[in-house]
């Protein structure tokens, strides 16, 4: 697959209209990455031990899909390989998760592009048909059954929807759900959609105590809002600790819920990589970094 030529895909194309990169091929976006430069050991483990791909084979068999998901929507996790880095695991909660999904709770990746977190957690243990997915993009899902190398044995259900849709398909779910795990999902939006995004949250969630809420995204020390990588017309928020927490009390006093907040900023400096990557400071400023979260349902 060439990236120089116009995707099959038009969506890619399209997001990118009124953006500084719309007239660039896919592969000459600054946050693009063509190969991998070093695989996880827990990747390359998954992809041998639950995909059974052939140890050599791990890193082309990688690319190919990554490159057909890239084209869907250029998303810089995709183009830096950042989802093969399985972020639900890297969570303090994750050997609760396990064991809650393993003796039965229900648990939803929301913004699961290929299902990466899906895969890990079934890799580990947990049986699949306590799994969902759901991304806006039906395509990134379908390439994970690729990617995977999975179709005939996995039983996650998987649902295209938009959280701030409340007629689409994730109404099914609503209210059933123990714990939603979402990965550089709410930073993709302003303040105001991030605090309706959490609202739908809730609603997704069982009502009652212990219904948890996991996950990471780009943070910053200084809250506040910033431009957006792709598109620097769209704003976006990014909290600290303190601004995050905040707003789920606020969703918590607008939903007549409460919660109990674990939030933190992760070390690893963002600006500087970005740096590296040759990005204006505006999209990733000084002071960025992850932000990692547990929100717990209290009484």
């Amino acid at each position: 697959m060439s990236l120089n030529k116009t995707p099959d895909l038009s969506v890619a194309a399209n997001l990118l209209k009124g953006s500084p990169w719309e007239n660039l091929p896919l592969d000459k976006l600054p946050w693009y990455s063509p190969e991998i430069e070093e695989i996880t050991p827990q990747a390359q483990e998954l992809f041998e031990k639950y995909s059974n791909v052939e140890p050599e084979k791990v890193k082309a068999h990688i690319k190919e899909l990554r490159d057909k998901a890239y084209v869907v929507f250029p998303y810089p996790c995709l183009a830096r390989w950042a989802f093969l880095e399985l972020s639900v695991s890297l969570s303090r909660q994750y050997p609760e998760v396990l064991e809650r999904v393993r003796n039965g709770d229900k648990y939803l990746d929301l913004g699961c592009c290929v299902g990466q977190d899906i895969r890990k957690l079934v890799f580990d243990g947990a049986p699949s048909e306590n799994t969902f997915g759901s991304d806006l993009e039906k395509n990134f899902m379908d390439i994970g059954y690729d990617l995977f190398l999975d179709k005939q044995t996995l039983k996650t259900t998987f649902i295209a929807a938009d959280i701030f849709d409340e007629d689409s398909d994730m109404k099914q779910i609503a209210g059933d759900i123990d714990i939603i795990h979402a990965a550089s999902f709410l930073h993709l939006f302003d303040e105001e959609g991030q605090h309706k995004a959490c609202e739908n949250i809730v609603k997704l969630l069982k009502s009652k105590p212990g219904s948890l809420f996991i996950g990471r995204q780009i943070g910053n020390s200084e809250s506040g809002v910033h431009v957006g990588l792709i598109d620097s017309s769209k704003k976006r928020y990014r909290h600290n600790a303190e601004s995050f927490e905040q707003m789920w009390k606020s969703v918590g006093e607008k939903t007549g819920t409460k919660w109990k907040v674990e939030a933190r900023l992760e070390d690893r400096d963002l600006h500087a990589v970005a740096e590296k990557m040759g990005l204006e400071s505006a999209t990733i400023p000084p002071g960025s970094k992850w932000l990692s979260f547990a929100v717990r349902r209290g009484e």
